[in-house]
């Protein structure tokens, strides 16, 4: 059906122009004046959207621009068979024809179908962040890693060790009550944290309480009991104890505790000094070599026995003693 032309209405009168003006108006683009006496078949067919309305019986499409429409969707409001346009159906419509311009122009129109891409939001944000691998370490950080390693799995050299040993084989340990505090007797006391050292090489420690008797009563027990480092020790079975009341006149003692020194029954003072002269090779312990069981040499044994995977026991046990080269 042919629409019949746009009456021209004058600007200066303010009269109301048929609606069908109105669509012819609102149908050009932002900017250009309306072409006067343009029929409404040849409108472009795109209408914006003024406001929050738009014409009767169109709908936008999701997901484009604003105001734009789907022509697929528009119906006629004035006759049937035609579009908003006033065009038959089946014919080109303006919308198709607004379409070709933008393609031309290097403008891309999505079809009626399409939809936006999802906006990200920051929980997808922080979802893709959180899925993302980490950051390979640096060449610099990898070697630090390895050197902590290495430092800890240190041991000691064995000709080392067999060369402190000989250098220390008439040593002879001088009490310093000075330097290192002795211990005093306490009856009912118990090697801190030895309830949980697992193994039956540490059921000494886990065993011992301290005694005081007199010199009859240990010679009628152990057959091996001598003066060292200005106190009386007795030995049995690879360990040398304190053997407190032995003589009230010397009970100097740096370490109240079984001391293991190995089944040939070294002198303890001895075996302390060789351990405090490995550990101090190793930078371990950087104390004297005296010969006493002290708390700087009880610090390097429990540094040196944590690095290695041993029981942190701060004392000379079989597995530390083994672990030196010195069992």
């Amino acid at each position: 059906m042919a629409q019949q032309p746009v009456e021209q209405q004058s600007p200066s009168k303010g009269k109301r122009a048929p609606e069908k003006a109105r669509t012819t108006e609102a149908q050009q683009p932002k900017g250009k004046p309306a072409k006067p006496e343009t029929p409404a078949a040849k409108q472009p067919g795109a209408m914006k959207e003024r406001g929050a309305t738009t014409e009767r019986g169109a709908t936008t499409e999701p997901g484009a621009g604003k105001g734009r429409k789907t022509p697929a969707s528009q119906e006629s409001a004035t006759a049937p068979g035609a579009n908003v346009s006033g065009q038959p159906v089946g014919a080109p419509t303006p919308g198709a024809k607004q379409q070709a311009q933008e393609r031309r122009k290097g403008m891309k129109t999505p079809p009626p179908s399409a939809k936006a891409p999802p906006k990200a939001t920051p929980a997808t944000a922080g979802a893709k962040a959180t899925a993302a691998p980490p950051a390979p370490a640096s060449p610099a950080s990898q070697q630090n890693a390895q050197a902590n390693v290495g430092a800890k799995a240190k041991k000691p050299d064995p000709q080392k060790v067999q060369q402190i040993k000989s250098q220390h084989a008439n040593f002879r340990a001088q009490p310093k009550p000075q330097q290192v505090p002795a211990v005093t007797f306490n009856q009912s006391r118990r090697i801190e944290g030895s309830e949980r050292w697992e193994g039956p090489q540490y059921e000494v420690f886990r065993s011992y309480r301290p005694e005081r008797h007199d010199q009859g009563w240990y010679r009628s027990h152990y057959n091996r009991v001598e003066l060292i480092g200005g106190g009386y020790y007795f030995w049995n079975n690879g360990y040398w104890y304190p053997a407190w009341g032995y003589d009230p006149s010397a009970e100097y003692y740096a370490y109240d505790g079984p001391i293991y020194v190995g089944h040939r029954a070294e002198p303890p003072d001895k075996v302390i000094a060789n351990v405090q002269a490995v550990l101090q090779e190793m930078g371990y312990y950087r104390g004297e070599v005296d010969g006493l069981l002290g708390p700087l040499t009880r610090e390097a044994l429990t540094a040196y026995q944590a690095d290695n995977g041993l029981t942190t026991t701060a004392a000379i046990d079989q597995p530390t003693l083994d672990s030196l080269g010195m069992g």
